[in-house]
């Protein structure tokens, strides 16, 4: 198998692992007990708060441990809004967030009478500032833009973003879950109020996430039960889980510049793999300002469901923004929001990389998406077998 879908999520990195490891089989008790049992695993939650504070330039007391990254930007979007509504109803999201942003959004605008201005983005995906400048007003009190998109890698011009957010006493929220790891980080720095991420992005374990939460700024909680994380996130702590994350980090970060180039080189050498078999491949998103690893292509006349299904047929794992419906495919909506034709977003797949991938793997890669392609596109039955795929 290869794998080609890091954005999707990340294999375990055996450090993490190790780090779970003791709180699975040892040092198992609760970190509100006060017994010695839940003293050992206080100890742990504590000390992976620390390091993760150091790695992200940030206090240990701005951080909040939760459940995954959709839980960090829930927490973030409605916390904020509701705890500075006095201040006004107004807020901002960029079209093309993730669907744990744009659902709070949403649910904000629709049951709690917030009034929400989705903010639009470019052909090439980046949020221009003179935009955001030009609809923010005196109520406006949140604004949520994505450091880097999921599907394309686009980054956002976020030091503009904040700046422009700062002078006009916005807060500005930003799901970073797929940026860590990949670019720097520097939270303290950043003029952000509020930042997401996700363990399993970068080779850490599913089920922890990440709320980075401006010192002094007020939240509401989402949720109820208990006075966990300094009253802002209630439940017990996923204690091996958080040492998996704070490990997981530390060796994601440990020769980042060197691996995004590594990448970034290999992301390359498919697309020359790509355009060699497909001349007519698109690159969706702008190609300058993008996380090395993510290459999103549109197959012109094809169907994106059927390259997976045929792709992963023959051992490769890539991903699409598309969802299955009943039968039916919506396209992507960052796609769709950057401009795109329906008929070029519904055929665009995503290739993402990671540690892992070798030189090898993308020029297998390469071979079996020609044979995929070629079978799609030429000779009598190539309607019927991709009728047949799909």
């Amino acid at each position: 198998m290869i794998y080609l879908d890091y954005n999707a999520t990340t294999p375990l990195c055996p450090p993490a692992l190790a780090a779970m490891q003791p709180f699975l089989e040892q040092h198992y008790g609760t970190p509100s007990s006060v017994h010695a049992a839940g003293r050992e695993a206080r100890a742990g939650v504590d000390d992976a708060r620390d390091r993760l504070a150091c790695l992200l330039d940030a206090q240990p007391h701005e951080l909040v441990f939760t459940g995954s990254g959709t839980e960090s930007n829930n927490l973030a979007v409605l916390g904020l809004a509701r705890a500075h509504q006095d201040r006004g109803r107004h807020l901002i999201c960029a079209s093309t967030e993730h669907h744990a942003v744009l659902h709070a959004f949403e649910y904000l605008r629709k049951r709690e009478a917030f009034e929400v201005t989705f903010l639009p983005v470019g052909n090439h995906g980046q949020v221009d500032p003179d935009e955001l400048k030009h609809i923010m007003r005196s109520d406006t009190i949140l604004v949520s833009i994505m450091t880097a998109n999921n599907e394309t890698g686009v980054l956002q011009p976020m030091e503009e973003l904040a700046n422009l957010c700062r002078d006009r006493g916005v807060l500005l929220h930003s799901d970073m879950v797929q940026s860590f790891g990949k670019i720097e980080t520097r939270l303290n720095q950043s003029g952000l109020a509020a930042a997401s991420f996700a363990a399993h992005k970068f080779h850490g374990p599913k089920g922890a996430g990440l709320l980075y939460l401006r010192a002094g700024l007020p939240i509401e909680a989402v949720q109820f039960g208990g006075a966990h994380e300094n009253q802002r996130r209630p439940g017990t702590e996923n204690v091996p889980a958080i040492a998996g994350m704070a490990a997981a980090a530390e060796w994601a970060l440990h020769d980042r510049v060197h691996e995004q180039e590594r990448e970034g080189t290999l992301r390359d050498r498919l697309w020359n793999h790509i355009t060699g078999s497909f001349p007519s491949a698109t690159q969706n998103g702008d190609t300058a300002h993008r996380l090395a690893n993510t290459l999103n292509v549109s197959f012109a006349g094809l169907s994106s469901e059927t390259i997976l299904i045929a792709l992963d047929l023959e051992g490769v794992c890539a991903s699409s923004g598309s969802a299955c419906m009943v039968g039916s495919v919506v396209a992507s909506h960052v796609l769709l929001a950057m401009g795109l034709p329906g008929s070029r977003a519904s055929s665009a797949v995503r290739f993402s990389l990671g540690q892992e991938t070798t030189e090898a793997e993308i020029d297998r890669s390469g071979e079996i998406i020609a044979q995929v392609i070629n079978r799609m596109t030429s000779g009598p039955s190539a309607k019927t077998e991709a009728y047949a795929l799909a």
